[in-house]
């Protein structure tokens, strides 16, 4: 590892137009996992001027069968999607929960697909699709995530706390953070750079309300970030690019699974490829991610290692993992073979296959729509909520080591 160098995460708001995307689509997928927890979802979600639409296959016992909707199903998955707008706080000409155009074009899962995913009499419960998912833990923050990343999504959800709240009232939706961090010796030392760029209202473009609204960034960032990564040396872009009053689906628009680097690693760690939002548990896009974060997180709080990357493989319709990679980059306490072969002894992962999964971490559950804005890792695991963030296996792995 280089001795010193400079590294940048970014993150996006709740009312970035992907991010409403996503939360649209992880709403759905809690609306159907309410009704009944062995749903299938893929919901995707198209945001822009006054309009939304949903595509995608779904499954749901009480609600879509036999390729006919439930009464009053379809209304209240509209219903749903103007739950989610208003939640965020769109009451603009260009994007209005009450008035945007909503259309519904989501439709049954194909039997093929279901037939490879479906447990039977002589097959357990196959993955979702095939692919590649890591997971990843270091010790930058307490968080145990990359602290560009943390920081990054930590100034955000302040500032729409702030919004909902109306301690900032000057705050529209839509907003962007970036934070560049100087390392030394693999720990940050200094912010050498923060970027926010932020929707406000009508005048905070210039003269003092300008002014006002950059000394409200620059102390939401002093109160999120440790302050002796804070200097005179330290640069902020606060809306470089002048008037930021049009955003959200009315200035760009948003689509689901857009933002995946943003949801997992800030780009510190590898990412498989696959996005999370809209997908129910038994795809392994979603459910390996979550299991390899927690893996993951455990190694390094159980002392194991200081970083820990983690790869799970799999095959659409096969229940067993394909591979199991672990690498924690030179900082690990024990061999990286010794912890593959300890994760894969430990009974309660059941396998690691998507049932076990699902039932060890509780996955079939309307948990997801939180997880769609300010990333779904370095979360306080709450109840069912990200359950993936607990730190319960930790003497499990001690225990398997030795």
């Amino acid at each position: 590892m280089r001795n010193s160098y400079l590294f940048t995460s970014e993150s996006v708001s709740e009312g970035h137009p992907d991010k409403v995307s996503d939360q649209i689509s992880d709403a759905v997928v809690d609306l159907f996992l309410a009704k009944d927890p062995e749903a299938r979802v893929a919901c995707e979600t198209l945001t822009t001027t006054q309009l939304v639409v949903l595509a995608g296959e779904i499954r749901c016992k009480g609600v879509y069968e036999n390729g006919e909707w439930a009464p009053g199903a379809l209304e209240e998955i509209e219903r749903t999607v103007r739950g989610v707008v208003k939640d965020i706080g769109y009451e603009q000409a260009g994007f209005h929960w009450e008035t945007l155009t909503f259309e519904n074009h989501l439709h049954g899962q194909s039997a093929h697909i279901a037939q490879g995913v479906d447990a039977g009499e002589s097959k357990d419960e196959g993955a979702g699709d095939q692919g590649i998912m890591f997971g990843f833990a270091c010790d930058e923050t307490p968080d145990l995530m990359p602290a560009t990343l943390d920081y990054s999504h930590k100034i955000l959800a302040q500032m729409a706390a702030d919004r909902h709240s109306g301690k900032a009232p000057f705050l529209e939706p839509d907003s962007k953070s970036q934070v560049t961090l100087r390392f030394a010796n693999g720990k940050p030392v200094a912010a050498t750079a923060i970027v926010v760029s932020t929707q406000h209202a009508k005048g905070y473009d210039q003269g003092e309300k300008k002014a006002e609204l950059a000394n409200y960034v620059k102390q939401v960032v002093a109160d999120v970030l440790p302050a002796e990564l804070l200097s005179d040396e330290t640069v902020y872009h606060i809306n470089p690019t002048g008037s930021f009053e049009i955003g959200g689906p009315d200035g760009d628009a948003g689509l689901t699974g857009r933002k995946i680097i943003v949801d997992t690693y800030g780009g510190a760690a590898p990412h498989g490829g696959g996005a999370f939002s809209g997908k129910d548990p038994t795809k392994v896009d979603r459910s390996a991610a979550y299991i390899t974060r927690y893996l993951a997180k455990n190694v390094v709080a159980a002392g194991l290692a200081k970083r820990c990357t983690i790869q799970l493989a799999y095959a659409i319709g096969v229940s067993e993992p394909l591979s199991l990679y672990v690498d924690t980059h030179g900082t690990g306490k024990v061999e990286d073979g010794a912890l593959e072969e300890a994760i894969k002894s430990i009974g309660k992962l059941g396998g690691l296959t998507p049932r076990g999964i699902r039932t060890h971490l509780g996955l079939n559950k309307p948990i997801y729509r939180k997880s769609a804005a300010y990333g779904h890792f370095g979360r306080k695991a709450e109840g069912d909520f990200f359950p993936w963030e607990k730190t319960d296996l930790v003497e499990d792995l001690k225990a398997a080591i030795g």
